[in-house]
């Protein structure tokens, strides 16, 4: 079964069409990586999944359902957890304060909460280290692992993570995916992860999609869309 599919998707904004006739399926317990130059429509294509920008045509399904309605709530409901680009993160809360929040929102029951915390903690032990300060004086990546883990506090089944290299080191990118990609393994979890880090974002995934103008225009396995002037062709 797919964990979400879109079908003949179409999107744009105030007339100005960005995505056109988009097919896409996510797996259960797959990586899926979607590369492209900026601007192609990568970030409106995870805001229509996750149902923050609604298509002007086109069905999305999530774990084979037709959801009454396709909107944030309802996903996370179903299992879907999204990291969104620019990380997201309330800069005058704690990291605590900020798990609390997602938690409440996603309806956990208290007396679970802090086992849920632990075991993002486990995930991601770093977040100890400034668990009690407030987002905003952290660093990017820091920031990160909080948007991270924000979204992990859910369980979800199905992660989508749009462009979250943004700002970071190559080397703290990676140390940030490695747990994610394990969980993909250990869980069965699936994950969606839009990146222009293209060498530690194919270190991390089963099968790549290329998008260019709007449109999916190759797919293919890392190994085969490696080769850099193969890259340069298609973008």
């Amino acid at each position: 079964m797919s964990a979400i599919q879109a079908t003949g998707l179409a999107a744009g904004y105030g007339g100005r069409e960005v995505l056109q006739d988009i097919n896409l399926t996510l797996n259960e317990g797959e990586a899926l990586c979607i590369i492209g130059h900026n601007g192609a429509g990568k970030s409106t294509l995870m805001r229509c999944l996750f149902g923050l920008h609604r298509p002007t045509a086109g069905s999305i399904t999530v774990f084979g359902q037709t959801l009454p309605r396709h909107e944030p709530a309802a996903l996370g409901a179903a299992g879907i957890a999204l990291v969104p680009e620019g990380r997201g993160v309330f800069p005058d809360l704690t990291c605590e304060e900020i798990f609390g929040l997602a938690l409440w929102s996603a309806g956990v029951p208290k007396a679970e909460g802090a086992l849920r915390i632990e075991e993002v903690l486990e995930i991601l032990p770093r977040i100890k280290e400034f668990r009690t300060r407030r987002a905003g004086t952290l660093s990017g990546g820091q920031q990160q692992m909080v948007s991270i883990a924000r979204a992990l506090l859910t369980r979800p089944k199905a992660l989508l993570l749009d462009e979250p290299s943004i700002g970071l080191a190559p080397k703290l990118f990676q140390d940030l995916m490695e747990p994610i990609a394990a969980l993909v393994k250990s869980r069965g979890m699936s994950m969606l992860l839009v990146e222009q880090n293209v060498h530690e974002a194919f270190a991390v995934s089963d099968r790549v999609l290329v998008m260019r103008s709007g449109r999916l225009i190759r797919e293919g396995t890392p190994a085969e869309l490696s080769d850099h002037s193969v890259l340069m062709e298609l973008f």
